[in-house]
């Protein structure tokens, strides 16, 4: 199975805003969860979130990591 790459987004405190803190590689959303949880466990969280990187859509490019559901560099789609 191939793995998709999930952006991670958190938040320190209730009303802050979400914050990008970096991405994962997993083969679905609950193991991403796990990955996210653990990698970026540096911090007590408020909130953490997952987005698959495809679910991004770009607004104003057509070009760069978020593109047509790149993975970014190195990442296979």
């Amino acid at each position: 199975m191939k793995d998709r790459v999930f952006d991670v987004f958190a938040r320190k405190e209730r009303g802050e805003p979400l914050s990008h803190i970096g991405y994962v590689d997993a083969v679905d959303a609950e193991l991403a969860k796990v990955y996210a949880w653990r990698t970026y466990d540096e911090q007590n969280w408020f909130e953490m979130c997952i987005v698959p990187r495809t679910e991004i859509l770009p607004v104003n490019r057509d070009d760069g990591p978020f593109a047509s559901g790149g993975g970014g560099p190195g990442q296979a789609e």
